[in-house]
């Protein structure tokens, strides 16, 4: 599949050694005085996440608006592109992950009807971002060059012919041979005005993605990565420079989608640390939206899942190819717009070939069970009803097999709410679409109270299962990502397993997935647990609790509590 914006571009593929130059800067009053200014407008997404069709409950509303879904990404996409001064001076951008962590319409196929999706939406380059790695690097590169998947085959039953756009990431390199895994950056020619792109994935990608996905990979620093290629393209006559980030921040509860309150997260240091030639930063990775200008830089992000779209109106001037003005609005993907017809095309004929897997009903709400947190201490680091739910499940699928007395899941592998009434296959799959094993193994009692304390390290709470029960005092001491067990967070003597106090030196069977063993999210207690078993996908042990327990409920928020709720004896 051929892609314009594809062939008028050059593809930074090497790293030069340079010193940095400074930098050029146009004014307004200079620029009036020479040629008219290149108008260029770039249209930017992040984290579609396979999202075809439109999200369900919550997660397809932004902004007071029901949103999203490709058919009308597609439209708003094209109606933006006549708003510019000359469509072709359009050029479409994401910042990662796309794909993975997808519905089953695309995850079924691997991920390739989004890709397919994206080309005929008009997608020019996009950053790497973590989940792109869900599935290893080899599967990466066949979802960018095309060929249908080493073991399923052509799925579909017709030939995947790759993405027709380009995946740029500069941080992302070969262990052994120290070269990128992918074109770092992309060369962008607008009317005789170079635009280069540099694709950036976040660092903290091998703590957030199973080892195998990210194996014979290095991760390298963001700043110092963007700031590196920023001098590469300088030295090839590129002044405007646009950094795909995949790695973002949040801003306050009160903030509305084009604002920029109270920013925070890694966005402000890696904005902060980049070279002043960088002009924006199109970021990613926390689903939020924002609009916002950090250190001279537009920095802005569009939520996810194909709710919005960023356009961005850059002013170049002509001669020296440098940034005149910048700005951005985040506009709602609404579904008042006419639908794409090649996009329902394409969603159609998925699920034609999905068949009626989709649709089986697996169980019954009696409510909609969401995946929100609760509120702990004044922090999102409490309960989970989805959560609790899902822990329940793994527990019901190891207790009698593999001896478990407890189980824990990771906040980020609970995707969707579910709705109250039937549940189908795919909802069930929405919910949890990573295809995860369950793994069983031994902890002391001491390595469960360090688990317990990683979580106010990394700032991830583990939903526990029915059986666990311990206090948090949120007077506590947090402890270091070299020494987790120094904290005291976790009142001792308080964690109780099936209703028995938990010794530190006694032997507890627990069970986890498989990317918490291997010491996913900084929980790396897991990865000194001994007689592991590996168990059933963590789905198939959801599916069966459902269809078992049906109808089920959201379960109690009781099993974590603070030192307010119980007095300390």
């Amino acid at each position: 599949m051929s892609n314009p914006g594809m062939r008028r571009a050059a593809i930074g593929l090497t790293a030069l050694a340079v010193t940095a130059l400074g930098a050029v800067t146009t004014t307004p009053d200079q620029a009036d005085a020479g040629p008219k200014p290149v108008a260029v407008k770039l249209l930017a997404l992040n984290d579609f996440h396979g999202n075809l069709e439109p999200p369900s409950g919550s997660s397809g509303t932004i902004a007071g608006q029901p949103a999203g879904g490709a058919e009308y990404l597609a439209t708003q996409l094209a109606e933006l592109r006549k708003r510019a001064a000359k469509e072709q001076n359009t050029i479409t951008v994401a910042a990662g992950d796309l794909i993975g962590a997808s519905p089953l319409l695309s995850a079924a196929f691997h991920d390739e009807p989004t890709i397919e999706a994206l080309s005929l939406a008009g997608l020019d380059y996009a950053s790497v971002g973590n989940h792109e790695f869900d599935e290893g690097a080899d599967e990466l590169l066949r979802i960018q060059n095309g060929g249908c998947h080493p073991v399923d085959g052509c799925v579909d039953g017709t030939p995947y012919e790759g993405a027709g756009f380009q995946y740029l990431s500069a941080n992302a390199f070969k262990t052994a041979s120290g070269q990128p895994l992918l074109a770092p950056y992309a060369i962008h020619k607008v009317q005789g005005v170079k635009v280069g792109f540099i694709g950036m994935t976040l660092e903290g990608t091998p703590r957030i993605v199973s080892q195998q996905g990210v194996a014979g990979l290095t991760f390298a620093d963001e700043a110092q990565t963007a700031n590196r290629y920023a001098r590469e393209l300088r030295r090839q006559g590129v002044e405007t420079i646009v950094v795909l980030l995949h790695e973002g921040g949040t801003q306050d509860a009160t903030g509305g989608i084009n604002d920029c309150k109270g920013i925070s997260g890694p966005i402000v240091d890696i904005a902060n640390r980049m070279d002043p030639s960088i002009d924006v930063v199109v970021s990613g990775h926390t689903h939020q939206a924002y609009n916002c200008d950090i250190n001279g830089k537009l920095v802005t992000s569009a939520s996810s899942f194909g709710r919005l779209v960023t356009d961005i109106d850059l002013s170049i001037d002509r001669r020296t190819g440098d940034v005149i003005s910048a700005k951005a609005e985040n506009v709602v993907v609404t579904r008042d717009l006419a639908p794409d017809r090649a996009q329902s095309d394409l969603i159609k004929r998925y699920k034609t070939v999905l068949g009626p897997v989709a649709g089986r009903e697996v169980g019954q709400t009696t409510t909609e069970i969401k995946k929100t947190q609760e509120t702990l201490f004044g922090t999102t680091m409490g309960e989970s009803p989805l959560g609790n739910l899902i822990a329940d499940a793994q527990l019901a699928a190891t207790d009698d097999e593999q001896g478990a007395v407890a189980a824990f899941m990771n906040p980020g592998g609970v995707r969707a709410d579910l709705d109250a009434g039937p549940v189908t296959y795919e909802e069930a799959f929405t919910v949890q679409p990573f295809a995860n094993n369950l793994v069983t193994l031994d902890l002391t009692g001491a390595q469960l109270y360090c688990l317990l304390e990683q979580q106010f390290v990394t700032g991830r709470t583990l939903y526990p299962s029915s059986t666990v029960r311990y206090v948090v005092d949120p007077a506590g001491t947090t402890g270091t990502t070299a020494d987790a067990c120094a904290g005291t967070r976790v009142v001792r003597g308080s964690l109780t397993l099936g209703g028995v106090a938990v010794t530190a030196d006694a032997t507890y069977r627990v069970t986890v997935n498989n990317f918490l063993s291997g010491g996913g999210d900084g929980f790396t207690v897991l990865t000194g647990g001994t007689n592991a078993v590996t168990g059933m996908i963590d789905l198939d042990a959801f599916v069966a609790y459902l269809t078992a327990e049906s109808p089920v409920s959201a379960p109690a928020l009781d099993r974590i509590r603070t030192t307010a709720e119980v007095p300390a004896a």
